[in-house]
C-alpha cells in the first residue's frame, strides 16, 4: 500500500500554511454526489487550495485493474494531488465498508500528522457514512454461503435475487435498497449466515470523530446529469472499456466485478446481447445508480448542496463552518 513518508521537509502535496484552517482543529471536507456530476474536479480544487490530500470514497477505484469503468482520476490529477484508496488493491481483494472505515481513519492519521485538513471525494454513500458516523457491530457472514449466493445470482439473475430477498428477509426488502445488487447480496448472505435480518443490527448510533466534518454535495438537474452520464459512457467505450473488461473476464464471478459497466459487457461477451445493447444498458443502469445515490445523500441533512454548474463551488465550500 502506498504510504506517505513524513519528514521535516516541505509537504509533498505543496502545503501552503496560509491556506489551512485554524490550526487548533482538524477538518475533513466531504465532496459527495452522484456519478458524473463532477466531484473529482471540485475535490482537486479544494485539496489544492488547502495543500492537502484526497481520500477516495469510491468502492471500486481502489482496484488496480478497474480504471476506465470506474472513472478514476487521471494520471495528471493523481500526480498533482496525493490520492489515497486509488489503485491500491488487486481486484481479487474483498473490501467491506468496515474495512474502508478502518483504512480511511488510518489515511487521516497520516494526513493529519502534517496537515490539519483533508478531503474525501466519492459517491459510495455507505463508505462515507462509515467514515463519518461509524458502522454497527455485526456478525460475520459465512464465505461459503456468500460464494454460493453470488454464483446463483450470476446464473439466475437479478430478478431471482430480488425474489429470494423478498421471501427470506421481508424486513430488509421493505426498507432496503432493492435496486442495488450488492446490498441485496449482502442482506441475503447475512440472513442465511446468521438467521437474522441485517436490519436488526442497525442501531444508528454515531461514533465521535476527533475532527470536524464539513459535507458538500454536488447536484444537477436530472436531464443534465443523465446527459453527462450518457456522454461519459460513450467516452469510456472510446477509451477502451471493452478491452479492460475482456482482461477481467476470467474473474467475472467476483463480487467486485458485479458493477455497472462490467456486468453488461460480460453479457455481451457471453453472446447474450449486442454490443450496442450492452452500452445502452450501461447508460440505463448508471442513470439508475445515480438516482439511488441522490436518494441516499438527500437523506443526510448535514450536506450543504451546490449546483455543479456553479463556478465558485470550491471557494464556497472552503467558507463552510
Amino acid at each position: 500500500m502506498d504510504h506517505v513518508t513524513h519528514s521535516t521537509s516541505p509537504s509533498p502535496w505543496g502545503f501552503t500554511p496560509g491556506k489551512e484552517r485554524n490550526s487548533g482543529e482538524r477538518y475533513l471536507y466531504i465532496i459527495a454526489g452522484p456519478t458524473a456530476v463532477g466531484k473529482t474536479a471540485i475535490a482537486m480544487q479544494v485539496a489544492q487550495q488547502l495543500g492537502t490530500a484526497i481520500i477516495s470514497a469510491d468502492s471500486r477505484q481502489c482496484y488496480k485493474e478497474m480504471t476506465i469503468g470506474t472513472a478514476k482520476p487521471s494520471p495528471a490529477e493523481l500526480q498533482a494531488v496525493k490520492h489515497f484508496f486509488v489503485d491500491e488493491y488487486p481486484v481479487t481483494t474483498q473490501l467491506s465498508a468496515a474495512d474502508y472505515e478502518s483504512l480511511a481513519l488510518g489515511y487521516l492519521n497520516e494526513i493529519f500528522t502534517t496537515h490539519n485538513t483533508a478531503v474525501v471525494c466519492g459517491g459510495t454513500g455507505l463508505y462515507i457514512k462509515a467514515l463519518c458516523d461509524g458502522l454497527d457491530e455485526m456478525p460475520q457472514t459465512d464465505p461459503v454461503i456468500v460464494k454460493h449466493i453470488t454464483d446463483e445470482y450470476m446464473l439466475r439473475g437479478f430478478e431471482w435475487l430480488q425474489q429470494a430477498v423478498q421471501k427470506e428477509d421481508s424486513e430488509f426488502y421493505g426498507q432496503g435498497e432493492i435496486g442495488n445488487p450488492a446490498r441485496m447480496l449482502r442482506a441475503l448472505s447475512f440472513i442465511r449466515s446468521t438467521g437474522s435480518s441485517i436490519t436488526q443490527y442497525r442501531t444508528q448510533a454515531k461514533k465521535q470523530r476527533p475532527f470536524k466534518i464539513i459535507k458538500a454535495g454536488l447536484e444537477l438537474q436530472r436531464e443534465q446529469l443523465y446527459s453527462r452520464i450518457n456522454a461519459r459512457v460513450d467516452q469510456m467505450m472510446e477509451q477502451g472499456l471493452l478491452a479492460e473488461v475482456e482482461k477481467l473476464y476470467p474473474y467475472r464471478s467476483l463480487k467486485n466485478l458485479q458493477s455497472v459497466g462490467y456486468t453488461e459487457l460480460f453479457d455481451y461477451m457471453d453472446g447474450k446481447c449486442s454490443l450496442q445493447a450492452a452500452v445502452d444498458k450501461i447508460k440505463q443502469h448508471t442513470r439508475n445508480y445515480a438516482k439511488r445515490q441522490v436518494t441516499w445523500f438527500k437523506k443526510d441533512t448535514g450536506i450543504n448542496w451546490f449546483s455543479a454548474d456553479d463556478k465558485d463551488i470550491a471557494e464556497k465550500i472552503l467558507t463552510l463552518k
